[in-house]
Protein backbone atom coordinates (compact mmCIF):
# COMPACT_ATOMS: atom_id res chain seq x y z
CA UNK A 1 0.00 0.00 0.00
CA UNK A 2 1.01 3.40 -0.60
CA UNK A 3 2.53 5.32 2.03
CA UNK A 4 1.74 8.98 1.75
CA UNK A 5 4.92 10.10 3.59
CA UNK A 6 5.96 13.41 1.71
CA UNK A 7 8.53 12.92 -0.95
CA UNK A 8 9.78 14.72 -4.04
CA UNK A 9 7.75 13.30 -6.86
CA UNK A 10 8.02 15.16 -10.49
CA UNK A 11 5.52 16.96 -11.60
CA UNK A 12 4.96 15.36 -14.84
CA UNK A 13 4.90 12.11 -13.12
CA UNK A 14 2.00 13.53 -10.88
CA UNK A 15 0.23 14.57 -14.32
CA UNK A 16 0.37 11.22 -15.91
CA UNK A 17 -1.61 9.74 -12.86
CA UNK A 18 -5.35 10.29 -13.80
CA UNK A 19 -4.47 9.18 -17.34
CA UNK A 20 -3.26 5.68 -15.59
CA UNK A 21 -6.23 5.72 -13.54
CA UNK A 22 -8.89 6.64 -16.34
CA UNK A 23 -7.16 3.41 -18.09
CA UNK A 24 -7.52 1.13 -15.11
CA UNK A 25 -11.13 2.21 -14.95
CA UNK A 26 -11.86 1.18 -18.64
CA UNK A 27 -9.78 -2.35 -18.07
CA UNK A 28 -12.36 -3.17 -14.90
CA UNK A 29 -15.44 -2.02 -17.26
CA UNK A 30 -13.79 -4.64 -19.39
CA UNK A 31 -13.90 -7.58 -16.65
CA UNK A 32 -10.03 -7.46 -17.32
CA UNK A 33 -8.57 -8.13 -13.65
CA UNK A 34 -5.15 -7.99 -14.08
CA UNK A 35 -2.36 -6.30 -16.77
CA UNK A 36 1.53 -6.02 -17.52
CA UNK A 37 3.18 -2.93 -17.64
CA UNK A 38 3.94 -4.10 -21.09
CA UNK A 39 -0.28 -4.32 -22.09
CA UNK A 40 -1.21 -1.08 -20.08
CA UNK A 41 1.56 0.73 -22.14
CA UNK A 42 -0.34 -0.45 -25.57
CA UNK A 43 -3.62 1.66 -23.80
CA UNK A 44 -2.25 4.65 -22.23
CA UNK A 45 0.64 5.22 -25.20
CA UNK A 46 3.69 5.74 -22.46
CA UNK A 47 6.31 2.92 -22.66
CA UNK A 48 6.07 0.42 -19.82
CA UNK A 49 9.49 1.21 -18.90
CA UNK A 50 7.70 4.75 -17.73
CA UNK A 51 5.17 3.42 -16.60
CA UNK A 52 7.20 1.00 -13.92
CA UNK A 53 9.44 4.39 -13.22
CA UNK A 54 6.59 6.01 -12.46
CA UNK A 55 4.06 3.65 -10.23
CA UNK A 56 7.83 2.96 -8.33
CA UNK A 57 8.25 6.39 -7.31
CA UNK A 58 5.35 5.31 -4.98
CA UNK A 59 6.37 2.08 -3.87
CA UNK A 60 6.19 -1.70 -5.97
CA UNK A 61 2.52 -2.39 -6.74
CA UNK A 62 3.39 -4.92 -9.44
CA UNK A 63 4.78 -8.23 -9.31
CA UNK A 64 7.21 -10.17 -11.63
CA UNK A 65 5.46 -12.19 -13.48
CA UNK A 66 2.13 -11.76 -12.59
CA UNK A 67 1.43 -8.03 -13.20
CA UNK A 68 -0.52 -5.22 -11.65
CA UNK A 69 -4.32 -6.40 -10.05
CA UNK A 70 -6.21 -3.85 -12.21
CA UNK A 71 -8.68 -2.97 -9.41
CA UNK A 72 -6.23 -2.70 -6.59
CA UNK A 73 -3.89 -0.10 -8.84
CA UNK A 74 -6.95 1.75 -9.34
CA UNK A 75 -7.69 1.95 -5.46
CA UNK A 76 -3.68 3.01 -5.25
CA UNK A 77 -3.60 5.56 -7.45
CA UNK A 78 -6.43 7.48 -6.49
CA UNK A 79 -5.42 7.38 -2.89
CA UNK A 80 -1.55 8.55 -4.47
CA UNK A 81 -4.06 11.33 -5.85
CA UNK A 82 -6.31 11.85 -2.69
CA UNK A 83 -9.33 10.47 -4.23
CA UNK A 84 -9.98 8.67 -1.22
CA UNK A 85 -10.96 12.48 0.37
CA UNK A 86 -13.65 14.61 0.58
CA UNK A 87 -13.54 18.02 -0.56
CA UNK A 88 -15.56 20.83 -0.25
CA UNK A 89 -15.60 23.66 -3.32
CA UNK A 90 -17.13 26.82 -3.65
CA UNK A 91 -17.10 28.46 -7.21
CA UNK A 92 -16.80 31.88 -7.79
CA UNK A 93 -18.25 33.33 -11.08
CA UNK A 94 -21.48 31.72 -12.86
CA UNK A 95 -21.42 32.82 -16.42
CA UNK A 96 -21.23 30.19 -19.10
CA UNK A 97 -17.73 28.82 -18.00
CA UNK A 98 -18.47 28.54 -14.39
CA UNK A 99 -22.13 27.15 -15.49
CA UNK A 100 -19.73 24.26 -17.41
CA UNK A 101 -17.45 23.52 -14.45
CA UNK A 102 -20.30 23.45 -11.93
CA UNK A 103 -22.26 20.61 -14.02
CA UNK A 104 -19.02 18.77 -14.43
CA UNK A 105 -18.66 19.30 -10.41
CA UNK A 106 -21.75 17.13 -9.83
CA UNK A 107 -20.71 14.04 -11.14
CA UNK A 108 -16.88 14.27 -9.81
CA UNK A 109 -17.50 11.77 -6.85
CA UNK A 110 -15.60 13.43 -3.39
CA UNK A 111 -15.64 16.73 -4.52
CA UNK A 112 -18.74 18.61 -2.30
CA UNK A 113 -20.08 21.88 -4.47
CA UNK A 114 -21.91 23.69 -1.62
CA UNK A 115 -21.70 27.28 -2.89
CA UNK A 116 -21.63 29.18 -5.51
CA UNK A 117 -21.23 33.30 -6.10
CA UNK A 118 -21.67 35.98 -8.54
CA UNK A 119 -22.39 39.51 -8.98
CA UNK A 120 -24.88 39.18 -11.91
CA UNK A 121 -27.90 40.21 -10.48
CA UNK A 122 -29.36 38.49 -12.90
CA UNK A 123 -27.69 35.13 -12.09
CA UNK A 124 -27.81 35.27 -8.56
CA UNK A 125 -30.99 33.61 -6.72
CA UNK A 126 -30.73 31.12 -9.62
CA UNK A 127 -30.27 27.68 -8.94
CA UNK A 128 -28.24 24.28 -10.02
CA UNK A 129 -29.29 21.12 -8.90
CA UNK A 130 -30.23 22.66 -5.39
CA UNK A 131 -27.43 25.25 -5.16
CA UNK A 132 -29.13 28.53 -4.86
CA UNK A 133 -26.19 31.38 -6.78
CA UNK A 134 -25.01 33.37 -3.87
CA UNK A 135 -24.51 37.37 -4.28
CA UNK A 136 -20.45 37.58 -4.28
CA UNK A 137 -20.79 40.39 -1.34
CA UNK A 138 -21.74 37.27 1.12
CA UNK A 139 -18.56 34.96 0.24
CA UNK A 140 -16.17 36.01 3.43
CA UNK A 141 -19.11 35.46 5.44
CA UNK A 142 -19.95 31.76 3.77
CA UNK A 143 -15.88 31.36 4.20
CA UNK A 144 -15.88 32.03 7.76
CA UNK A 145 -18.76 29.68 8.62
CA UNK A 146 -18.28 26.90 6.46
CA UNK A 147 -14.89 24.70 5.53
CA UNK A 148 -13.53 25.13 2.53
CA UNK A 149 -10.80 23.40 0.89
CA UNK A 150 -11.14 24.09 -2.69
CA UNK A 151 -12.07 27.59 -4.48
CA UNK A 152 -12.95 27.58 -7.92
CA UNK A 153 -12.20 31.13 -10.30
CA UNK A 154 -14.17 31.30 -12.91
CA UNK A 155 -14.46 35.40 -13.36
CA UNK A 156 -13.06 37.76 -16.01
CA UNK A 157 -9.72 38.73 -15.62
CA UNK A 158 -9.81 42.09 -13.63
CA UNK A 159 -11.75 40.57 -10.17
CA UNK A 160 -9.60 37.33 -10.11
CA UNK A 161 -6.59 38.30 -8.21
CA UNK A 162 -8.89 40.24 -5.26
CA UNK A 163 -11.19 36.62 -5.31
CA UNK A 164 -8.20 34.86 -5.16
CA UNK A 165 -7.04 36.86 -2.03
CA UNK A 166 -10.47 36.38 -0.42
CA UNK A 167 -10.24 32.73 -0.67
CA UNK A 168 -7.19 32.38 0.78
CA UNK A 169 -7.57 34.62 3.25
CA UNK A 170 -10.82 31.94 4.29
CA UNK A 171 -8.35 28.96 4.56
CA UNK A 172 -8.89 27.18 1.38
CA UNK A 173 -6.16 24.84 0.34
CA UNK A 174 -5.88 24.69 -3.14
CA UNK A 175 -7.17 27.30 -6.14
CA UNK A 176 -8.57 25.97 -9.69
CA UNK A 177 -8.50 29.04 -11.25
CA UNK A 178 -9.80 29.31 -15.16
CA UNK A 179 -9.10 33.21 -15.40
CA UNK A 180 -6.40 34.33 -18.33
CA UNK A 181 -4.16 35.33 -15.16
CA UNK A 182 -1.50 33.84 -13.33
CA UNK A 183 -2.26 34.64 -10.25
CA UNK A 184 -0.06 34.79 -6.70
CA UNK A 185 -1.20 32.98 -3.59
CA UNK A 186 0.79 31.79 -0.65
CA UNK A 187 3.01 28.98 -0.35
CA UNK A 188 0.48 27.07 1.70
CA UNK A 189 -2.09 27.48 -1.37
CA UNK A 190 -2.28 25.28 -3.91
CA UNK A 191 -2.34 26.67 -7.31
CA UNK A 192 -3.68 25.03 -10.84
CA UNK A 193 -3.87 27.50 -13.62
CA UNK A 194 -6.56 26.32 -16.29
CA UNK A 195 -5.33 28.51 -19.26
CA UNK A 196 -7.90 27.26 -22.04
CA UNK A 197 -6.20 29.94 -24.38
CA UNK A 198 -2.91 28.50 -23.76
CA UNK A 199 -4.26 25.00 -24.94
CA UNK A 200 -6.39 26.59 -27.80
CA UNK A 201 -2.95 28.21 -28.99
CA UNK A 202 -0.69 25.37 -28.32
CA UNK A 203 -3.12 22.42 -30.67
CA UNK A 204 -3.13 25.38 -33.36
CA UNK A 205 0.78 25.35 -33.42
CA UNK A 206 1.02 21.94 -33.29
CA UNK A 207 -1.29 21.53 -36.13
CA UNK A 208 0.90 23.83 -38.76
CA UNK A 209 3.98 22.23 -37.78
CA UNK A 210 2.62 18.40 -37.82
CA UNK A 211 5.22 16.10 -39.28
CA UNK A 212 7.39 19.12 -40.26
Amino acid sequence: MYSKEKQRVSPSVIRRLPKYRRSLLELQSRGISRISSKELSRITGLTASQIRQDLNNFGGFGQQGYGYNVEELFKEVGGILGLDKEYNVVLVGFGNLGQAVANYLQNKIGFNLSAIFDINPNLIGTELRGITVQNFSGLNQFMRENKVDIGIIATDKSSAQSVSNMLCAGGVKGIWNFAPLDLIVPYSVVLENVHLSDSLYTLAYYINNHGK
